[in-house]
């Protein structure tokens, strides 16, 4: 570190030595802020330096104020130097987004920002494994969006040894402009803001810089000019000639912009004119610079040396820095209007890159001609398909200000800022288009674009009524009409209209056959079965094979439209649970490998759920932790809501009774405010679940109120997972006497599990009325029915529900003074609840063996999740390796980690190995 750094500046000095040592504890973010010329890049360069000297891998950029940054310039300018190997054996996905980030990939390649940002991360964790890594950026506020977007992803997921140094000018903004920086732990982010020099320490930087001393009246003079800010105060040092002091001091420039108008005015304007090419270019360099101007190679070569001498650039082997980035502003405000177009326009004609050249034509454009529209809409295309849609949003919106604004443009951009995760500016675009346009197909698609935003959003209540709107003005010969049923059926299932959202996907595949569309035919009949099946219709299983052959998967769709998709959650509420589970593995790996967080959140849910019935407690755990983690990191309340409803059954399971309260509450908050009220009923279920553990059943019954109320013994559908609430709901009313009220649904579950040989509904029914009968005293015929439900338990891979009708059985069997059967059946039933670490039903066993004088078995210390992470952790895997191996991000993998020390009472991973492999005693 420069030795002048530190001795002007020591608090800041012993600030970067404390940042780079709390690196070594995990993340860790310092931003140096202040005005400009103050030496925040002075102080980076310094603390870049150091960080190296103590063996950091950094990667670096200094971010460019000029107009014609492109996507991921300084995400790209971070990677140059990074050798390929580090991410050779990344996922397809994310190798392709690399190569898209540096300018490598084919022109037909498309990536999205999600796996560009997921290729990063994993790129710093790699570096994070050997060693500590530091993450530099000078002039954050100059970040372009779509790094900005990708570096915020990656620093809200950091672990181990990670820093973020960043530099931020607050002249205008006081900081805001790295408001987007957030690191796991909010008070692992410092701030630095350095304040002007005193007389003694700018003495020391001037003539450090200049080489010259300087007496103290003229170093009076320049410190009360400048405020002590340096970079003004050695311009204005650098301003005295050779004339008498007084004259020098008389005629200092006043400002810190008249400074650099000063400092820049006396040149040739063939100087000028190099400069001022530079100054268009973000990464000036002399070959592109001397295409830009008139003159020779070598003539340029003079010009240039002209301006290093002067200290107003540095030539680094081709590459032009200017030595402030307030000269280079200075040199292209100062050039006159006319100049600035014409040197766009020039250098439009020599960029091969289309983003560039668009940028350029329209900096040099003050209207729209057909050329600068169609470069800004194949810059926009371009863009999208590096993964860039915040850059392709602006030059859409570029276009659109140059007198480009049609309804087609408009919709792209719209399209462009939701998908950079800017909501509200696609909801004013669209909501602005829709007021323009007359009734008709366009009208249609902006209305449906702008559904899909409130879906996003505000949920499906608005949605629904703005996907009507948009259907009316449909043509009836429009695949946009099929694009719409098959949104709006959607829709109106989670609004709890389900009738109307199957007669609408019967539309819609109705619809898609007559216009012989078969990618929507494929989707349309997918969402017709799987409404029908939720709308207890059955399986149609010819229908759903159909649309799997018609899917396309290159083609870009949500997961929950998939065929593919609906394939494996059919399986998994038919019972198919392992079948389901590899189905749904896959496609979670994708997701992942895609960075595709929001759509890992929707999948993760119905991993953690198809994992509880098939009572895999450990991958239910670690996958909703790691899916908790992730939506909370992403916007809307859709995820979270996602989140919680995973948590609220985990909860239940591990009988932490508190914790499931609050996320079942915060859970039906979301729920009405969103309007999902179809996913809601699961969170009620989990209520009832919760209370009938708890032997609350008047609570119970209250919460699955709203579901019994709607209930129709003969017409609604009693398939999982919707009709997961009906074993609580009837043990509850059994239990209080309710009978009449109970009848009815274990009818209906018998009724419907014959009828379509599910093994669950029939499994449940028969324990219903095992149930029903032994309270109204019927204890033979109770545990006939008792175990006809255990016959169909050895078809249905569901341990929990087995472990509940064995207990069942126990108790009828106990009652009926068969105890050794009764003993058996009660510890079988005790043992499952033990492996699940399920202790209110386990509870429930052991009091029952205690009535039969049968003893029960203890648990251990750690939670079957945090004991599979700690046999992986053990063997020697890395976080990174047992985070791949479990299908979970690394920082789930670090806090499983933390509580298991906790608990152990252990600090190192040499303990961890020692403890898990010592032989564990008997417990008693």
């Amino acid at each position: 570190m420069p030795v002048a750094v530190l001795e002007g500046r020591p608090i800041e000095g012993r600030s970067v030595s404390s940042f780079l040592s709390a690196t070594a504890a995990g993340p860790s973010a310092l931003l140096i802020e202040g005005e400009p010329g103050i030496g925040k890049t002075t102080l980076w360069l310094a603390a870049v330096e150091q960080a190296k000297a103590r063996g950091f891998r950094v990667l670096s950029t200094r971010a460019a104020a000029a107009e014609s940054v492109s996507a991921y310039t300084a995400l790209a300018d971070m990677l140059d130097d990074v050798d390929a190997d580090a991410w050779a054996d990344l996922p397809a996905p994310q190798l392709l987004a690399v190569d898209q980030v540096l300018l490598r990939a084919g022109t037909g390649d498309v990536t999205d920002q999600r796996a560009v940002a997921a290729a990063f991360l994993a790129v710093i964790e790699r570096f994070a494994d050997i060693g500590p890594v530091l993450l530099a950026i000078d002039d954050l506020q100059w970040l372009d969006p779509s790094s900005v977007h990708v570096i915020a992803f990656a620093a809200r997921r950091l672990t181990g040894q990670v820093g973020l140094l960043g530099s931020v000018r607050t002249e205008v903004n006081d900081g805001a402009s790295a408001a987007w920086l957030q690191l796991p732990r909010p008070e692992a982010i410092n701030r630095i803001r350095l304040s002007p020099l005193g007389v003694q320490e700018l003495h020391a930087a001037v003539a450090a810089r200049l080489q010259r001393s300087f007496s103290r009246p003229a170093m009076g003079r320049i410190y009360a000019v400048s405020g002590g800010n340096p970079f003004y105060a050695i311009e204005l040092a650098r301003a005295m000639d050779d004339q008498s002091l007084q004259t020098s001091l008389a005629s200092l420039p006043r400002t810190l912009a008249d400074v650099v108008r000063r400092r820049l005015g006396g040149l040739d304007p063939d100087v000028h004119e190099a400069l001022l090419a530079a100054s268009c270019l973000a990464a000036p360099t002399v070959e592109l610079v001397s295409m830009a101007t008139a003159g020779s190679d070598d003539q340029l070569v003079d010009l240039l040396e002209i301006a290093e001498s002067k200290s107003i650039i540095a030539i680094d082997g081709n590459r032009i820095h200017f030595a402030h980035p307030l000269l280079a502003r200075g040199v292209y405000t100062e050039a006159a209007p006319a100049s600035r177009r014409s040197m766009h326009r020039r250098i439009a004609d020599i960029v091969d890159e289309p983003e560039l050249c668009a940028r350029h034509l329209a900096l040099a454009a003050t209207t729209g001609d057909d050329d600068t529209l169609r470069a800004l809409d194949k810059a926009a295309d371009s863009a999208r398909a590096r993964g860039a849609p915040a850059a392709a949003a602006e030059l859409m919106d570029l276009a659109i200000s140059l007198g480009g604004d049609t309804p087609d443009r408009r919709l792209g951009s719209a399209l462009h800022h939701f998908d950079a995760g800017d909501h509200e500016r696609a909801t004013a675009v669209l909501q602005e288009t829709v007021d323009r346009l007359p009734p008709g197909d366009l009208r249609a698609e902006a209305l449906c674009r702008l559904a899909v935003v409130r879906l996003y959003t505000v949920g499906f209540f608005e949605a629904t009524s703005v996907l009507q709107q948009a259907l009316a003005d449909a043509g009836e010969d429009s695949p946009l009409r099929v694009q719409i049923l098959i949104t709006l059926a959607h829709s109106l299932m989670h609004a709890n209209r389900l009738t109307e959202g199957r007669d609408t996907a019967l539309q819609a595949v109705s619809d898609a056959e007559r216009l012989d569309h078969p990618h929507l035919l494929g989707l349309a009949l997918g969402m017709r079965v799987m409404l029908g099946f939720m709308a207890g219709e059955g399986l149609d299983e010819a229908s759903l094979q159909r649309a799997l052959e018609l899917e396309e998967h290159q083609t870009f769709t949500p997961l929950v439209f998939r065929p593919s998709m609906q394939h494996a959650l059919l399986l998994e509420w038919t019972g198919e649970l392992a079948t389901a589970r590899q189905a749904l593995d896959a496609i979670r790996l994708r997701c992942m490998e895609k960075g595709e967080e929001g759509e890992y959140v929707f999948i993760a849910q119905h991993v953690v759920m198809s994992s509880m019935w098939a009572g895999d407690y450990v991958t239910a755990n670690l996958v909703a932790e790691d899916a908790t983690e992730r939506a909370l990191q992403l916007p809307g309340s859709a995820p979270l809501f996602l989140a919680h409803s995973m948590r609220a059954p985990l909860a239940v399971f591990a009988g932490q009774e508190a914790e499931a309260r609050r996320t079942i509450a915060e859970a039906l908050e979301i729920v009405a405010q969103t309007g999902t009220f179809r996913l809601g009923q699961r969170v009620l279920a989990s209520l009832a679940f919760l209370e009938v553990s708890l032997g609350n059943y008047e609570a119970a019954v209250a919460a699955v109120a709203p579901m019994l109320s709607a209930f129709d013994a003969e017409a609604t559908p009693t398939e999982l997972p919707f009709a997961a609430f009906l074993p609580d709901a009837i043990e509850a009313l059994v239990q209080l006497g309710r009978h009449a009220e109970a009848t009815p649904l274990i009818e209906a579950l018998e009724r419907n599990g014959a009828a379509f040989d599910r093994a669950w509904m029939c499994a449940v029914g028969a324990r219903g009325r095992s149930m029903l009968l032994a309270a109204q005293g019927d204890l033979d015929g109770a545990h006939a029915a008792a175990q006809q439900a255990a016959l169909h338990h050895e078809r249905l891979p569901m341990p929990f529900d087995r472990a509940r009708t064995l207990l069942l059985l126990g108790q009828l069997e106990r009652r009926l003074r068969k105890k050794e059967s009764a003993s058996a059946h009660l510890q079988a039933a005790l043992d499952i609840f033990e492996r699940g670490n399920i202790p209110l039903w386990a509870d429930r066993a052991r009091t029952e063996l205690a009535r039969a004088k049968v003893g029960g078995h203890g648990s251990g210390q750690l939670t079957p999740s945090e004991q599979r992470v700690a046999e992986l952790a053990a063997s020697g895997m890395k976080n990174r390796d047992v985070a791949n191996a479990l299908f979970i991000s690394p920082k789930t993998v670090e806090a499983n980690l933390a509580r298991i020390y906790r608990k152990l009472g252990i600090k190192s991973r040499a303990e961890l190995g020692r403890h898990i492999g010592a032989p564990t005693r008997p417990q008693i």
